[in-house]
Formats: C-alpha cells, structure tokens, sequence
C-alpha cells in the first residue's frame, strides 16, 4: 500500500488519520523511521523508529515516544535523561514511509550529550566532528535517577 493514490490532490485537501493510519508501510518489525527535527530552527536531531501504538501514543500525549529494537519496548524520549521531546507537528514523506517530527527538544537529544546525533561530517577524504558534548554522558543520565 502507498500515498500514491493522494499524491495529487490539491492543497488544503484533509485525509482520514484511520485511512491513512492503515495504508503506512511499516517495515517486516512493524517499524517506521522518525526524524526529529527542532521545531524553530529546524535542526536535525535524531533518527530513531516507531510503531503503530508509540506513534499513536505521541499523538495523544504530544510527548515523543519511539520504539527500542535493542530493548524492545517503548522509549519515552527524556525518561531516562530527562531530556524530553515535545511534539509540535508531524508530517509523512511522499511515499508514507518516514515520519518527520517537529518538537521542542529539551537539552541534548543524543546519549553523547551533543545537542545532535548528527556529529560526524563526512569531507572528502576525512570525517570531522563538529559538536561538543553540552554535557558528559554519564552525568546526563545519572540527573534523572536523583
């Protein structure tokens, strides 16, 4: 199943959620990638997965809350660290299978403790790191088991 069908209806038009909901293309896990994205600045924070009911979920609560593979069970963005996404909006790429999420990130959104995952850029012929911890990892998660 695909969006293909609603690719060229006009702007403004609104779909049914449920519809839509059943025509996603979660992968073999039940999966879908979700992109986090600071809602002002538009930064690129994380990438991590969701199913059907942590999806659901972060619609309900406007609190993000992905799917662990290696745990295998439902991340709560921020439970651990403290640091919380807040949904603002979301949105679905053209063929249905990415979430991007807009939200409002509460200190760093990566187990680094770097405002973003996305710390490694790739030159030429070398990578380059090009953040810095906001804070040490080990403290970021000791903050919130006080």
């Amino acid at each position: 199943m695909s969006l293909k069908e609603f690719e060229k209806l006009p702007i403004g038009t609104r779909l049914n959620w449920e519809e839509i909901l059943e025509k996603l293309p979660f992968n073999s896990e039940g999966l879908l990638p979700a992109i986090s994205q600071q809602f002002d600045s538009n930064e690129v924070l994380m990438m991590a997965w969701m199913n059907r009911e942590s999806l659901l979920e972060t619609l309900q609560t406007k609190r993000v809350c992905y799917w662990s593979r290696s745990r295998k069970k439902f991340w709560r963005k921020g439970e651990e660290s403290g640091q919380v996404q807040y949904l603002k909006s979301v949105f679905l790429d053209c063929d249905g299978d990415t979430l991007l999420l807009k939200v409002d990130q509460t200190g760093p959104a990566c187990h680094t403790g770097r405002r973003s995952c996305f710390f490694f850029e790739i030159k030429t012929d070398t990578v380059e790191i090009i953040s810095e911890p906001l804070i040490d990892p080990e403290q970021l998660y000791l903050s919130s088991s006080n």
